[in-house]
């Protein structure tokens, strides 16, 4: 059986090695990233996800000084050789999107809908999945590779003081993305038996 929705799942790897050259300009990718993340489902129609989109230099100094900075914080300086280069590798893409999701939109379901309310975070977090998988398969779709990355709490101080987002905007995961100058290794799959079960 072929399914268009599969194939796609199918292109979306993590690529770590990611350049400059790709064919879809900015304003393009832009564009694709926006559509995705507004046709993304999320509980109750909340549309709670949100995107900050990076290009170029901006891209690189989230990485090298933002994320940068914040793990040398952290990091020993004779173990930061290898953070340095993961974060120089990211940095090498056309771009970034950082996903977050809008607190207060949370807290308005919460109060909208009482009986939900130790719901919603874990919604939210649904809805953040959802968003981050339909970028990261549009972008596959055209060719594009990048890897969902998760350095949150750490770049969130550099983040709110560069980009100057509503205190209400909480960080979730990060996606360099680029031309795909190396394909992902193969990918192994838990046994069926093991992840699903059918009844009749």
């Amino acid at each position: 059986m072929s399914n268009a929705a599969i194939e796609t799942l199918k292109k979306r790897r993590s690529i770590y090695a990611i350049g400059k050259n790709v064919s879809l300009s900015e304003d393009a990718i832009e564009s694709l990233i926006k559509e995705a993340v507004r046709l993304a489902p999320s509980s109750f129609n909340s549309q709670s996800s949100r995107a900050v989109i990076l290009f170029g230099a901006a891209s690189e100094k989230f990485w090298l000084t933002i994320a940068g900075d914040a793990l040398r914080a952290v990091v020993p300086a004779d173990q930061f050789a290898s953070t340095d280069a993961k974060l120089k590798s990211f940095a090498a893409g056309v771009g970034t999107v950082l996903f977050f999701e809008d607190q207060d939109v949370i807290k308005g379901l919460q109060e909208q809908f009482a009986l939900y309310a130790a719901a919603f975070p874990g919604f939210s977090e649904h809805s953040a999945g959802m968003a981050q998988l339909a970028v990261w398969n549009a972008l596959a779709e055209e060719g594009i590779g990048g890897s969902l990355q998760h350095y949150s709490p750490l770049v969130d101080a550099g983040v709110a003081t560069e980009y100057g987002l509503p205190a209400s905007w909480a960080l979730k995961a990060q996606l360099p993305f680029g031309s795909i100058e190396a394909p992902a290794g193969e990918k192994g799959f838990v046994d069926d038996a093991t992840r699903f079960k059918t009844f009749k």
